[in-house]
């Protein structure tokens, strides 16, 4: 087993970095937490292990409806657990994003045109309600630093190159937010909306890639508090976002640095949403 030392870093991110490892990518989840897409300097102890954890869990609920690029969560032991080994993929440029309640970006679309990426909706709708069924509402891939752009179908077909592949990804990201929905539904966790991302590899038009359903690239809020028309509480950064607003940042850096109740409150919001999705402790 090789060291992090060892390995060629290939990319870093926000909240990750990626190793070249014989043939394949070792991708590394670190406790950053970044908010309006700036990183913040106070880590939150074990987020990383929960990113990783709850993606393999779902990569092994989903892999009959499509395939994933998970290899082996036996990776060097300075990342143990925070870490998976993973097939290299060509990367295809949008993210599939699907809506099961209207919040966040779709809720402000809706306000103002009474459509969310192109897609008309039923008028009178309030914030945080469920729509009549989930919608597929893709977004371009920002550069770092950037901020993602919610684009239509018809958009995502053009960047994409291939309309039939566009609508296959469409069937796929719907029913994996489906599988997934129905899950959390049955943990008390409302999966909201979430986010994939998705490549190719040899023979495989369609594999489903980087973190899958984590409270990063998703927001999950818990049944128990769920009341349309506001925004419920959510398993997620939000606690990080309203305390950042509440102090007056600008949303730019340099961010301010986390006291130690906002860090712990933070950890506990992760850490709940993992145990209660995959019924396991958090080692």
């Amino acid at each position: 087993m090789p060291s992090l030392s060892d390995l060629k870093l290939h990319s870093s991110g926000k909240v990750r970095e990626i190793y070249e490892w014989d043939g394949d990518l070792l991708m590394v989840a670190s406790d950053r937490i970044s908010v309006y897409d700036v990183v913040m300097p106070t880590p939150i102890p074990d987020k990383g292990k929960v990113l990783t954890g709850m993606s393999v869990f779902w990569f092994g609920l989903t892999e009959d409806i499509v395939p994933n690029h998970f290899i082996s969560e036996d990776v060097p032991e300075e990342v143990s657990g925070r870490a998976m080994r993973v097939r290299r993929l060509e990367m295809y440029p949008v993210e599939c994003v699907v809506r099961g309640y209207l919040s966040g970006s779709g809720w402000k679309e809706y306000r103002e045109g009474g459509a969310v990426c192109g897609i008309e909706l039923p008028p009178g709708l309030v914030e945080s309600d469920k729509l009549p069924e989930p919608i597929f509402t893709p977004a371009t891939k920002a550069a770092l630093g950037d901020h993602d752009e919610n684009i239509d179908f018809e958009r995502a077909a053009e960047i994409v190159g291939d309309r039939g592949l566009m609508e296959e990804l469409r069937r796929v990201s719907i029913e994996v937010y489906r599988r997934g929905a129905e899950h959390a539904a049955e943990r008390g966790i409302i999966l909201a909306d979430t986010k994939f991302e998705f490549g190719r590899a040899d023979g495989e038009p369609i594999v489903l890639a980087d973190e899958v359903l984590t409270p990063d690239s998703s927001r999950f809020w818990p049944a128990d508090r769920y009341e349309p028309g506001r925004t419920p509480p959510s398993f997620d950064k939000q606690f990080v976002r309203d305390w950042a607003s509440a102090r007056g940042w600008d949303k730019t850096p340099p961010a301010p640095e986390l006291p130690p109740d906002v860090v712990e409150q933070t950890r506990e919001k992760y850490v709940e949403a993992y145990e209660r999705i995959t019924e396991k402790r958090l080692d």
